[in-house]
């Protein structure tokens, strides 16, 4: 989970302000975490005392406002009465927010029935629960000890993703792009083409895209399959985050995310 935040963190600053090479600083003093954040929180929240997704999303919204949440997911936040109705998305969101439930279940069928409750709340159209499933799939295999052709062949041929792409050969046309179909599968590939953790992360900011959401995924499944982050990365997370955000990461990495 730590994997994920401090991804978001890292790309934050790239969001507006693309880069297309490997060579950058990780944190600076405008790096901040965003709405991947969150509600990435918001999920263990759930997972840690068994509360619904729809109050938890928007209780964290009210909270945290203004940290670069979608249109669609701030109307939903905001709706009076009606605030239970998914608004069919297929957007990043939900993938970048599945990641706790990757470390939580021990088994795939679990693992792909909690994905999608998380999910169909907001983003109830096929591609963005199959973006969810898909990331914690690959973070639960990974922390599993499965190696890197048995998640790219099963999410490949599970979620008919295009994994056999290079990024050398993604890079140069690569936009930014908010849907699943057009950003978890490159993530994973940030991943997939990695060497270790910091790695993944200047893959998936190197695409010059949606740099804080895809750090998030690839820092996600990469932290589950390396096993390490570096102390000064964890510290530079905890002294960007809130108080109460810090507590509830603590404490879920510290029940869950045991290497």
């Amino acid at each position: 989970m730590l994997g994920a935040i401090a991804g978001d963190i890292i790309g934050s600053v790239f969001e507006s302000s693309p880069v297309k090479t490997k060579d950058f600083d990780l944190f600076s003093r405008d790096s901040v975490f965003t709405d991947d954040t969150v509600l990435t929180i918001a999920v263990a929240r759930v997972l840690l005392t068994q509360s619904s997704y729809e109050q938890t999303y928007r209780e964290f919204y009210r909270r945290y406002p203004g940290q670069g949440y979608g249109y669609g997911f701030s109307c939903w936040a905001t709706a009076p009465g009606n605030g239970d109705v998914p608004y069919y998305s297929y957007g990043n969101g939900s993938a970048m927010r599945v990641n706790p439930i990757g470390w939580v279940y021990d088994n795939m069928e679990d693992i792909l029935a909690e994905a999608r409750r998380s999910a169909v709340v907001t983003h109830n159209h096929a591609e963005g629960i199959k973006g969810a499933q898909a990331v914690a799939a690959a973070i639960y295999m990974a922390r599993n000890g499965q190696c890197k052709t048995e998640i790219k062949n099963f999410i490949a041929a599970t979620f008919n993703y295009d994994l056999d792409r290079q990024l050398d050969d993604i890079r140069p046309q690569y936009s930014f792009d908010v849907s699943c179909q057009g950003s978890v599968p490159e993530s994973i590939i940030a991943f997939l083409e990695s060497t270790s953790y910091v790695d993944a992360i200047r893959n998936a900011v190197s695409l010059g895209g949606d740099s804080d959401t895809m750090a998030c995924i690839a820092g996600a499944i990469a932290e589950a399959f390396y096993k390490y982050i570096d102390a000064e990365i964890i510290s530079d997370v905890y002294a960007r985050l809130p108080p109460e955000l810090a507590e509830i990461t603590q404490q879920f990495t510290g029940k869950y995310c045991l290497y």
